[in-house]
């Protein structure tokens, strides 16, 4: 599988963006799907997660009620619509492919894109 990740951008604090993840690979659909973020100094982490099925969503507290995650297995991708955005937003976002049911882990993940660059200014 090799993905895609687009629609980063800059946006001012309250503002939203979509960043959506194009994938390549017949087997899309039998993968779980998640997004990561990376700021500057800190580590990696999980922001929200979708099953194969999309019938499971999963999100990190602190995106949680502001970030969905969605995908469509018949045009291969996986979206991210991010709402009420604040400046501890602000980093490089992942998508990840893994065969695993469920990890928030990025040690997990087997499949990665490139990373596209979200700033919000305050």
């Amino acid at each position: 599988v090799q993905l895609q990740a687009s629609g980063g951008g800059l946006v001012q604090a309250g503002g939203s963006l979509r960043l959506s993840c194009a994938a390549s690979g017949r087997t899309f659909s039998r993968y779980y799907m998640g997004w990561f973020r990376q700021a500057p100094g800190k580590e990696r982490e999980f922001v929200a997660g979708i099953t194969w099925s999309a019938g499971n969503t999963y999100y990190a507290s602190s995106v949680k009620g502001r970030f969905t995650i969605s995908r469509d297995n018949a045009k291969n991708t996986v979206d991210l619509q991010m709402n009420s955005l604040k400046p501890d937003d602000t980093a490089v976002y992942y998508c990840a492919a893994t065969l695993q049911i469920y990890s928030s882990l990025w040690t997990s993940y087997d499949y990665w894109g490139q990373g596209t660059q979200v700033t919000v200014s305050s």
